[in-house]
């Protein structure tokens, strides 16, 4: 009896044993190292749209700009001290997660809407929301409609891969309404079937209709509906089991929103090092370490604000009221403003 027991407990002593050695090797292979391997490259390797005014496009010398392009500068100031120290990679819808997975790039920013079956089909984490948007329609303003509750019978083109698609079939079908589906694996021959006529609407994130509009030969022939059919938090996007990582590209992003809270912006920052509040000078790095436990210096909430600039900064000058698009801030405002963009306190 105490020799089999003994056996038992042996044999339960090695399951465990080789459940935790898998485990742990489960764990190394997923665990990525991705700030260590940064810092080796000196440079971050950033996913975005292949082009997308407002939120990232290259001009003709390949150098980018774009909301999203602005959020990987801020990282790579965080890290490097200085933004210029970024490497695109311009990733199609279809392929973008893959190619996050496959570790082409550390992060993704690249408009991609959280959701959970995108972190629990392909083992992502999305940190925080750098924009609400929603899905909408835009159409020729000779249709002469001001709701998408008179689209029935349209013709809709729709890029295929996104949730805008899922989006699109819902409205329709929770609201009675027949539509033909127009569906295209590429945003640009998404624009291009709406342009020659295949399709009479075309439904996509909002933020992404006013981008699209100013390539339209006559941006003014067309108009968007100031209807919402989704909630489309958008955000930028790391591997799960990447701790270490996700940490600092959620705090970067949150580290910009409470700059904008604190008033400090990229022209007063110096000021604010001399700062005496409490609240300003944990952010800054003059008082605790909160750097140090990202593994970054004690300044890398200031070098962010210094070299990129704090949320509204960023919005405003890419998408907003200093850009083309002209896009109001609506529920990005912050959470004192009357928006919804809100960050957990740096103390």
């Amino acid at each position: 009896m105490l020799k089999r027991t003994f056996r038992t407990g042996l044999a339960i002593g090695l399951a465990v044993a080789t459940a935790i050695a898998a485990a742990a090797i489960t764990y190394e292979r997923y665990d990525t190292k991705t700030l260590k391997r940064t810092i080796r490259r000196d440079a971050v390797l950033c996913g975005v749209n292949t082009g997308l005014p407002g939120f990232s496009i290259p001009d003709e010398k390949g150098n980018w700009t774009g909301f999203d392009v602005d959020f990987c500068r801020a990282v790579a100031a965080a890290i490097f001290d200085d933004p210029r120290k970024v490497t695109f990679v311009a990733l199609d819808a279809n392929d973008r997660f893959k190619e996050l997975q496959s570790r082409k790039v550390d992060i993704l920013s690249r408009n991609s809407t959280w959701s959970m079956a995108r972190e629990t089909n392909y083992d992502l984490y999305f940190p925080a929301v750098a924009y609400y948007d929603g899905a909408g329609f835009m159409i020729p303003a000779s249709r002469n409609i001001d709701s998408a509750l008179d689209l029935d019978g349209s013709k809709v083109c729709v890029q295929d891969g996104t949730t805008t698609k899922m989006h699109v079939a819902d409205f329709f079908r929770s609201n009675n309404l027949k539509y033909e589906e127009v569906k295209e694996p590429k945003l640009d021959e998404v624009v291009q079937a709406y342009q020659n006529g295949r399709c009479n609407a075309i439904s996509a994130d909002v933020s992404q209709l006013y981008a699209l509009r100013l390539n339209l030969g006559k941006p003014a022939d067309h108009v968007i509906l100031p209807d919402l059919i989704s909630k489309e938090p958008l955000a930028p996007v790391v591997r799960q089991r990447d701790d270490d990582w996700m940490m600092i590209v959620k705090w970067t992003m949150y580290a910009m929103i409470n700059a904008e809270e604190l008033g400090i912006t990229s022209k007063n920052i110096d000021q604010a090092l001399k700062s005496t509040k409490p609240d300003v000078m944990r952010l800054v790095g003059t008082e605790s370490n909160y750097g140090e436990q990202l593994g970054l210096p004690r300044d890398w909430a200031a070098r962010i604000i210094r070299h990129v600039g704090n949320y509204g900064e960023i919005y405003e000058r890419n998408v907003g009221s200093e850009s083309k698009l002209g896009i109001p801030r609506g529920i990005n405002q912050l959470w004192n403003a009357g928006g919804i963009q809100y960050a957990p306190p740096i103390r």
